[in-house]
C-alpha cells in the first residue's frame, strides 16, 4: 500500500509519537478528532460509501454544488459551479464552473475534469454509482450525456428530473471532481486511477491528505491556495479510538478536541466537567420496526395498526436509547426537504387491545432474529414486554450483523429492529426504498428496496407518487408531495419509523463552528476555529 506522506506530515506524526501521554491542550492550529475510522475501505470518491471514509472525501474534494457548514438549513449551494441553468424541456442542466479553483497538485479546475470524473464513476460502476445512473447514464451513452466545452458541463438526462433532485444527487461523494491529469498518470491496467485513489487523493478542497494509516489515523493539511480561503486548522488529525471511555478520558485530559462515539453514560460523565461540552445533532439514520407481510399474523392490518401503539416511544427515548435517539415517526429525517413532523402513533396497550379484540385476535406468536447490538436487542426486549400485555408472544434470536442482513434480505425476518441510512442529500433516497415496489415479487429480488424486504406490496398509487416526486420543478410544490406520501404511509404501511439517531459530540469549549455534517452530508473541518 503506498500513502502519500507530506514532509509537515511526516515531522507532525514524529511530535505526537514523542509527545507524553497527556498534553495541557492541543496546539492552537490543529483539530484533534477521535472516531471510530476503522470502516474506511477505499478513499477514491468513485468507491468510497463508508461513513469515515466520506468524512475525509468531504474536505479533501469539492463537488459542483454543495452545503455551507455555517447554513445546513439553506441546502444545496454553488461550489465549483457558480451557476447552472435547466434547459425548457427540463432534459438538461449546464453548469458554469468558476475559473479560480486548483487542486491540490497546481492543476486548474477544469469543466472537463468535473465531466470526466462524474463519467468515471460512472464507468467504474462501484457501490454509490446508482446515485448518478438513476439519471439514465451508463458506460456506453456517458461520454455522450456528460459533456464539456470551455467552462461550462452539461448533463442531459434520460427523463425532466427535478432539479433539485438532480442538484441534491451532486452533493454526493460520488459527485467529487477529482484531477483527470493526476489520476490518470496513476493509471493501472485501465482502472482509471482506482488503485491509486483508494490510498491517495487528487481534490481541490480545503485540505490535502498528508497521511493514513488503516484503523490508525487519518492526518489532513490545509490547502493554503484553497479558493474559499484557507482554514485555520493548518492540520487535522483523526484518531481511530473505538472506545466510548477512552474517548471520554482522552477529551478531559485535553489530549483531543472532539469525540464522536460517547455512550449516553459517557456524555453524562462529561456535562460536568470544566472546559468541556456537548453538542446534540440530528444525523440521518432512522430506526424503523418492519413488519413482514409473508407472515400472516403481522400481515392482518388490525395488527399493524395495533403494533404501532404498543411502541414505547416516550419510554425508550427517556431511558436506555437517551441522547442516542429521538421519536420520529416519518421515513424522512429532520433536515431533509419534504420531511414530515408529524407523530400520530402513542404508547397506548389498551388501544392496542382493543384493535386486536375488535379484529378477533386474542393471542399469536412470532419469533424473530435480532442483531446482536444492545440498543436494539433492548428495543425488541421493551417490545416483547408489550405484546406480552396483549396476548401476543415474541421469540428473539440474537444473532450477528452480517446473519440477520442476510435473512432480512432473503425475506425471513418477521419483525426487523435496525437503522436504515440515507444515500445521499435528495427526499426520493428514503422515498424509494421505504414507499416503493413495483414488484412484490419473490422473483423481484429487490433488496435495496426496504419495502421488498418486508414483502410490503406498495399500493400503485404510492409508487406513481413517488416517481412523480422526482420529476416536479418546483421545489416547494416537490416538498408538499413528500408529505402527503409519508401521511399515507403513516396510515397504512408496516414498515413503522420509530426514532432518529442523534449524534453527541464532546467538544473543548474552545472550539467553534463545529458540524458534524447534519442528516444530509458529513464533517466539515474548513469552517472550525478555536477561542482562546
Amino acid at each position: 500500500m503506498t500513502i502519500r506522506m507530506t514532509t509537515r506530515a511526516i515531522l507532525l506524526a514524529s511530535a505526537l509519537a514523542a509527545a507524553p501521554a497527556a498534553w495541557a491542550e492541543t496546539p492552537a492550529d490543529t483539530l484533534v478528532v477521535a472516531h471510530t475510522i476503522d470502516d474506511i475501505i477505499s478513499l477514491d470518491p468513485a468507491q468510497s460509501f463508508e461513513f469515515a471514509g466520506n468524512d475525509v472525501n468531504n474536505n479533501t474534494y469539492d463537488r459542483l454544488v454543495d452545503f455551507d457548514p455555517l447554513d445546513p438549513e439553506a441546502g444545496f449551494k454553488p461550489s465549483l459551479a457558480e451557476s447552472w441553468e435547466v434547459s425548457g424541456d427540463g432534459l438538461s442542466i449546464t453548469f458554469t464552473l468558476r475559473e479560480d479553483a486548483t487542486f491540490h497538485s497546481g492543476n486548474p479546475v477544469r469543466a472537463a475534469d468535473a465531466a470526466w470524473s462524474l463519467q468515471r464513476a460512472v464507468r467504474l460502476d462501484k457501490t454509490p454509482a446508482f446515485i448518478l445512473t438513476q439519471f439514465g447514464f451508463t458506460a456506453d451513452n456517458v461520454e455522450q450525456n456528460i459533456t464539456a466545452e470551455g467552462n461550462t458541463l452539461t448533463l442531459t438526462l434520460d427523463k425532466p428530473y427535478a432539479p433539485s433532485f438532480v442538484l441534491n444527487c451532486l452533493t454526493a461523494n460520488i459527485a467529487s471532481v477529482v484531477d483527470k491529469e493526476l489520476v490518470l498518470s496513476h493509471e493501472q491496467d485501465g482502472d482509471l486511477g482506482n488503485a491509486w485513489l483508494n490510498t491517495n487523493e487528487a481534490g481541490s478542497g480545503a485540505y490535502v491528505l498528508a497521511a493514513w494509516r488503516p484503523n490508525e489515523q487519518v492526518q489532513l493539511t490545509a490547502y493554503e491556495d484553497y479558493w474559499q480561503g484557507a482554514p485555520d486548522m493548518k492540520r487535522v488529525i483523526v484518531r481511530n479510538v473505538a472506545e466510548s471511555s477512552a474517548q471520554r478520558l482522552l477529551l478531559e485530559q485535553g489530549d483531543i478536541d472532539v469525540a464522536r462515539n460517547l455512550t449516553p453514560t459517557d456524555v453524562e460523565s462529561i456535562t460536568a466537567v470544566e472546559g468541556v461540552t456537548v453538542m446534540d445533532q440530528p444525523r440521518g439514520r432512522i430506526l424503523y420496526m418492519g413488519l413482514n407481510q409473508k407472515n400472516e399474523l403481522l400481515s392482518n392490518p388490525a395488527v399493524i395498526e395495533a403494533m404501532k401503539h404498543l411502541v414505547d416511544y416516550e419510554g425508550m427515548a427517556n431511558s436506555f436509547l437517551k441522547g442516542q435517539f429521538i421519536t420520529h415517526q416519518s421515513f424522512l429525517p429532520l433536515g431533509y426537504l419534504g420531511v414530515l413532523e408529524d407523530q400520530p402513533w402513542t404508547y397506548d396497550v389498551e388501544k392496542a387491545r382493543q384493535i386486536l379484540t375488535d379484529a378477533g385476535i386474542e393471542s399469536g406468536t412470532i419469533t424473530t432474529r435480532v442483531r446482536d447490538l444492545r440498543e436494539y436487542i433492548d428495543v425488541a426486549q421493551t417490545l416483547q414486554a408489550s405484546m406480552a400485555q396483549v396476548g401476543l408472544t415474541l421469540n428473539i434470536e440474537q444473532m450477528t450483523g452480517a446473519q440477520v442482513l442476510d435473512a432480512y434480505r432473503a425475506r425471513e425476518v418477521p419483525i426487523f429492529l435496525g437503522e436504515w441510512g440515507p444515500d445521499y442529500s435528495d427526499p426520493n433516497t428514503n422515498a424509494s426504498t421505504f414507499a416503493y415496489n413495483p414488484d412484490n415479487s419473490d422473483e423481484a429480488n429487490a433488496v435495496g428496496l426496504l419495502s421488498w424486504r418486508n414483502a410490503y406490496a406498495v399500493p400503485d398509487e404510492m409508487n406513481e407518487a413517488t416517481i412523480a416526486a422526482t420529476l416536479e420543478q418546483d421545489t416547494a410544490t416537490r416538498a408538499a408531495m413528500y408529505q402527503d406520501i409519508q401521511r399515507q404511509y403513516q396510515a397504512e404501511a408496516p414498515i413503522v419509523p420509530l426514532f432518529q439517531r442523534i449524534e453527541q459530540v464532546g467538544l473543548r469549549d474552545n472550539v467553534q463552528n463545529w458540524w458534524s455534517g447534519g442528516a444530509v452530508t458529513s464533517v466539515i473541518y474548513r469552517q472550525v476555529t478555536k477561542g482562546e
